[in-house]
């Protein structure tokens, strides 16, 4: 069984936590837990989470990558794991910060943006491509690859699906859309819209105060110019991490309408 969240399971700057929004995905009928996935640069840690029983069929289950928020791999992102393979996934959770840094117990998004503004996006998707190469030699079947990701992870689900051709979907959940090229982070969302691999669906709130509705707008355009199948949905009342259900933004209508998009854009796609 999943332990309760607390305060000191998250970042501190994810203050103040709503403990009364929280949804715990406990363990029973899953393997869940840390582990370390081989990579070109060395080992980084993981969480992983699949169902307990064997897979039908010889291929083993299909393989969701589970994208951190800014503030890392903690709780609710292992719980979103969790939530992933009770629905039947080998769903992955890589510490894609860790050879910058441990962010779980820094005070402030200010000192945490300074540890995330190290990380290279090219470091980034080679280790996601690890984490599938880690998937498909335990159990997973990466011929019906996803990947969604939150907020930081967002603008990482974009650039995941202009990289990896053998990605089925992605989900990118209010990530960055644009910004300003630089060494570590060359490319943003509007960059790559005629690259895509893999269709994605975009899931944005209209109140987002980070993601300007121009920038959405932007990318929309960018899309449908190039003939894409990709996607983009706005609730028009919510805020930024509308998902987040350990903290204020939370919105529970808008938070389970998206997830049940999710899963119909990977049933469409063949990731399931």
């Amino acid at each position: 069984m999943s332990k309760p969240i607390t305060a000191e399971a998250f970042a501190s700057a994810t203050q103040p936590i709503v403990a009364d929004t929280l949804v715990i995905t406990d363990e029973r009928g899953l393997i869940a837990g840390d582990i370390r996935i081989p990579t070109s640069q060395g080992e980084i840690p993981a969480y992983r989470a699949v169902p307990e029983a064997p897979a039908p069929g010889q291929n083993g289950y299909p393989v969701v990558l589970v994208v951190q928020e800014i503030f890392g791999v903690h709780e609710h992102i292992r719980d979103i794991a969790r939530r992933f393979a009770h629905l039947g996934y080998l769903a992955i959770a890589p510490e894609l910060y860790y050879r910058q840094g441990d962010v779980s117990k820094l005070p402030s998004v200010d000192e945490i943006r300074k540890v995330v503004g190290k990380v290279p996006d090219a470091q980034v998707l080679s280790d996601l491509d690890a984490s599938v190469a880690w998937a498909a030699a335990n159990g997973g079947d990466t011929q019906r690859l996803g990947v969604t990701g939150f907020c930081w992870g967002g603008r990482i689900v974009w650039l995941y699906a202009a990289h990896q051709p053998r990605l089925k979907a992605g989900v990118a959940w209010y990530g960055r859309l644009v910004g300003e090229a630089s060494a570590l982070q060359p490319r943003f969302p509007l960059d790559i819209a005629k690259e895509l691999k893999a269709p994605v669906l975009g899931l944005y709130g209209g109140q987002d105060q980070g993601i300007p509705l121009a920038s959405v707008e932007q990318v929309q355009a960018a899309l449908k110019a190039a003939q894409s199948p990709s996607t983009i949905h706005v609730y028009a009342d919510a805020p930024h991490a509308f998902y987040a259900d350990y903290r204020p933004s939370y919105r529970k209508a808008e938070a389970q309408d998206a997830f049940a998009r999710l899963q119909a854009w990977f049933k469409q796609h063949g990731v399931v």
